[in-house]
């Protein structure tokens, strides 16, 4: 076992000149009698500091990424010299967004190699090394600034959605950020980890161990945050646990990663029920195998959902099976399924929140529009039915808006029945009966407003040349007896 000691500026160069010599870290600390962690800590440190340097970079360097994508590229490298082409891809799909090929990747680190004459020819151009023991060693200070590096546990096998997207959320996290993801199903190897997610029969947050798979486990997002309410009672899966706890947090790193401003708490409260309710509550009752409604048989299967898509990147059952500690397909399923979370935050964020104020304007002047009070009129069109139903309840005033306006484009303007519920198809008023699957010249007779165009078969939507004509068609209905 070589020493581990205080290492002089002498010979510090002298290990970094004989890795630029092509001698492995192993041999270096064999021949100066030094511990391989601390070699390898000192190589790092050049790679870090000496080789990655904008001067260097900036000649021929593939231009695909940016200065901060290349010098995290460098990070990566330095920190996990065993590191592959494909790994690279995936976390810079996952962490910037950025869909960069292998060949990209594979033509900066030859560049990389040429101009700084630091790595291993063949490890740049394979991913491999010639000595096995070689590709684990790791960057002796790792995230946690402790010396030993920070590790997330989950099960190995085929994958599933949940702990793909728990593990995806985690790593967005400061203190996760750089973590390994160590798949076993080895308790003695998951009592190492510093987190472990939908493996081990254990739910203990303290611990941070995070299964739903024992019996006496029975918790939901309602039950677990009582503080938002208790309409949630989908029993959670691993990523519903990692999201109750941690989710605020991931969406709070994703938005001031990705927004120039920062958002309103109010907002990221918003946001983050609203990822529970668009995808998490998905995951965790397909996951958990709850069924969408009681009773009877779904008339038509939805097979594109995203827990499908994430199962589709096991291998099949007529390929050969992956290698144990092979990671390539959970990583790319990791990509995969984070855009989508990321795509999500920045939509409710970006998009659907800033709908809230028009949506409380119309609400505001509802009797401007008609004394009822029960005809809205958007200054334009938004994401807003959510909106809605938290402002009336605010207000309690649910159940009085009926109708909806909004000018879709020129000549062209909309009234659409207010639903029961966001995703019902049901409204609290449909549009006047008789009008419905009617069109243009015989819906204008029939209903004597002129510039009526057409009233969806179902009655919920409606169209018209004007806004006045929408208006008509609005009270003109709601003034109609109630049919179905």
């Amino acid at each position: 076992m070589g020493r581990r000691a205080d290492i002089c500026n002498a010979d510090r160069g002298r290990i970094v000149n004989s890795y630029l010599g092509q001698k492995s870290i192993g041999q270096i600390a064999r021949d100066m009698s030094i511990h391989k962690s601390t070699v390898s800590c000192i190589v790092t440190k050049y790679l870090k500091t000496g080789s990655y340097c904008k001067e260097r970079r900036q000649r021929n360097t593939p231009r695909k990424l940016s200065d901060e994508q290349i010098e995290a590229i460098g990070v990566w490298v330095a920190q996990d010299l065993s590191i592959s082409l494909q790994t690279i891809v995936n976390r810079c799909q996952r962490q910037f967004g950025v869909l960069v090929s292998k060949t990209t990747v594979d033509k900066y680190l030859k560049h990389l190699c040429r101009t700084n004459e630091t790595a291993d020819t063949e490890y740049i151009m394979t991913g491999t090394n010639v000595e096995p023991e070689e590709k684990r060693m790791k960057e002796a200070q790792t995230q946690d600034g402790t010396g030993s590096t920070v590790t997330i546990g989950t099960h190995d096998g085929i994958f599933h959605c949940d702990e793909v997207l728990a593990c995806f959320m985690l790593q967005q996290l400061p203190q996760y950020a750089n973590a390994k993801i160590v798949r076993t199903r080895d308790q003695k190897r998951l009592e190492q980890c510093d987190i472990v997610v939908d493996v081990g029969g254990t739910f203990d947050r303290e611990r941070h161990r995070y299964d739903h798979h024992q019996a006496s486990f029975n918790e939901t997002f309602g039950s677990l945050r009582p503080e938002l309410g208790s309409r949630w009672d989908i029993r959670l899966s691993s990523a519903g646990l990692v999201y109750t706890y941690f989710g605020e947090d991931v969406v709070q790193a994703i938005l001031k990663q990705k927004l120039p401003s920062t958002i309103s708490p109010e907002c990221l409260r918003a946001v983050y029920l609203k990822i529970y309710d668009g995808l998490i509550s998905e995951i965790d009752a397909i996951d958990n195998g709850v069924p969408m409604f009681e009773g009877g048989e779904p008339r038509y299967n939805i097979s594109t959902h995203l827990s499908a898509r994430v199962a589709a990147f096991n291998p099949a059952w007529n390929e050969p099976p992956p290698a144990p500690e092979s990671m390539e397909r959970f990583e790319a399923a990791q990509a995969y399924v984070g855009k989508e979370f990321v795509d999500k935050v920045l939509y409710y964020a970006q998009r659907w929140w800033p709908g809230r104020d028009l949506v409380a304007k119309a609400l505001a002047s509802r009797k401007t529009v008609h004394e009822s009070g029960e005809i809205l009129e958007l200054e334009q069109f938004c994401p807003w039915k959510e909106h809605l139903y938290q402002l009336e309840e605010e207000q309690n005033l649910s159940g009085v808006p009926k109708y909806v306006l909004y000018n879709n484009r020129e000549n062209d303007w909309r009234v659409i029945c207010v639903p029961n519920q966001p995703s019902s198809f049901v409204c609290r008023k449909f549009l006047a009966k008789p009008w419905r699957g009617v069109r243009d010249e015989e819906l204008e007779k029939m209903s004597g407003i002129p510039g009526a165009n057409f009233v969806h078969q179902s009655g919920f939507i409606g169209g018209n040349r004007t806004r006045e004509g929408a208006l008509k068609m609005a009270i003109a209905s709601l003034e109609a007896a109630e049919e179905n």
